[in-house]
């Protein structure tokens, strides 16, 4: 049965891979004629760039994981499965009219928190987080840390390979949390998809990129993982949930907060992001991502190590090491390179 698994859990991952580079070479044409970005005040590239490549993505995860999810019977539990797909096909769709042609601020914040509540209103009913909560204020919280967490991967997704260093490692993750029973079936297979059509897309971003990722895939790609670390935390890990995504979480929060006491206007486009300074801080964007990559696989060993010891102990010593590594990497950021 394990060995099934891993020889579909391979299929998954090399057919997504395929599946979102054969699309990328498909539709780029498209991409350079209607999606092109121009540089701008939160721009790392200097050059027009095609951007879109987040629709093949996007596209390759959601076929990829209906057949998954079909061929291990996880389609309808614990919950239909299309639910959190339509809702990340709705995300893709706001994303694509973004990047053709902006939309205003608070029309784009509605639209995203009605995906959002979507995939929040079709939860499990005793899905819970903190127990302790009222269940309408913790269903409350989580339509706002999901719309939190959607905005903040777009708003990480501003250098080369930055999410494709973030997101390869969450997701496998997330898929080795999903063999040792810590997530359920039917979201072990999206972040399979997930995981393989990152890496087919990486090829086409790689420094310095031929193409970028855009809305169109920042937007619902945000949901899907936020979807996924819920799950996560709906299954008692709620310590592996903050450690995974955590260089993303402490980066653009630390970012907003600093922004907002500044009295600066935070929802302007800018380039005060840790990894952004770093490049002002004479970092090259191979420097930047590597650090990034070696920390969230540190990350992923910390929440793998605070899920399978299963103590109070080990989840707070997890978190604190993950805080610490976290900590140092935008320190170091924030400081010329020596």
């Amino acid at each position: 049965m394990q060995s099934t698994s891993l020889i579909l859990g391979v299929l998954a991952v090399c057919g997504a891979a395929a599946l979102s580079a054969a699309l990328i070479i498909v539709l780029r044409p498209w991409m350079v004629r209607y999606a092109l970005a121009r540089p701008n005040a939160r721009s790392s590239h200097t050059e027009p760039t095609p951007q879109g490549g987040g629709a093949a993505v996007v596209a390759a995860t959601i076929v990829v994981s209906l057949f998954a999810a079909a061929a291990i019977s996880a389609f309808f539990a614990p919950y239909n499965l299309g639910i959190v797909l339509t809702a990340a096909v709705l995300m893709a769709i706001l994303g694509a009219a973004d990047d053709i042609r902006a939309i205003a601020v608070i029309p784009r914040l509605l639209l995203q928190a009605a995906a959002v509540a979507i995939v929040i209103a079709f939860l499990p009913q005793d899905l819970r987080i903190v127990a302790e909560l009222p269940w309408w204020l913790e269903r409350a919280l989580l339509l706002i840390g999901g719309l939190w967490f959607v905005n903040l991967v777009n708003l990480m997704d501003g250098l080369d390979w930055m999410t494709v260093a973030e997101v390869v490692p969450v997701t496998g993750g997330l898929v080795l949390l999903g063999l040792f029973g810590a997530l359920p079936a039917q979201s072990t297979v999206v972040a399979l998809a997930l995981l393989g059509a990152t890496l087919g897309f990486a090829p086409f971003n790689r420094p310095v990129a031929r193409l970028f990722l855009g809305d169109v895939g920042s937007l619902p790609i945000g949901l899907l993982l936020g979807w996924l670390l819920l799950m996560l935390a709906g299954s008692g890990h709620l310590a592996a949930a903050i450690l995974l995504p955590l260089y993303y979480l402490a980066d653009a929060t630390a970012t907003l907060i600093r922004r907002i006491a500044r009295r600066e206007q935070f929802w302007q486009a800018h380039r005060t992001h840790f990894y952004q300074r770093a490049t002002d801080n004479g970092y090259s964007v191979m420097e930047i991502v590597t650090r990034v990559l070696v920390v969230n696989v540190a990350l992923v060993a910390l929440a793998l190590a605070a899920t399978l010891i299963q103590t109070r102990f080990a989840a707070f010593a997890a978190l604190a090491l993950g805080v610490l590594s976290v900590t140092w990497l935008l320190v170091a950021f924030s400081r010329p390179r020596p």
